[in-house]
């Protein structure tokens, strides 16, 4: 039973806590970061590109093989550049927005006071003679 009730204090802590709420929030962010890519981004930009989609770049290496009846039997190999190219896209910007909230978050933090320096030695050392000839007295 130890293993459990340790994996459960694990579990609970709030720093895995934190991390797993920071897992679907991030998962969340790029659904909607990728729908931006490709439902918004890519149409405004293809009218200045003379209306390519950039989703659809691809080098073709081997054609795909069709059927009589129309399916296709081998999809042939492709190179898909406008799909990789979409995903830079898409970390660049995710990568942009976490480095905003991030910096935020810093900028937002209380600046921790620094603890007060030690006096210097000399001082420490006048304070103990000070200290022993008070109790002479």
């Amino acid at each position: 039973m130890g293993m459990i009730s340790e994996f459960k204090s694990f579990a609970m802590k709030g720093n895995l806590v934190d991390m797993a709420v920071g897992f679907v929030m991030g998962s969340a962010f790029a659904t909607v970061v990728t729908s931006f890519i490709a439902d918004v981004f890519m149409p405004a930009i293809s009218p200045l590109m003379g209306g390519l989609d950039l989703s659809e770049w691809k080098i073709v290496l081997e054609e795909p093989v069709i059927g009589a009846d129309g399916v296709i039997t081998d999809p042939g190999a492709v190179i898909a550049l406008g799909s990789f190219l979409t995903a830079i896209i898409s970390f660049i910007i995710v990568a942009f927005v976490m480095f905003m909230i991030i910096k935020g978050m810093n900028k937002a933090k209380k600046k921790e006071d620094d603890a007060p320096a030690a006096p210097p030695a000399n001082e420490i050392l006048l304070a103990e003679i000070r200290d022993l000839l008070a109790k002479q007295k």
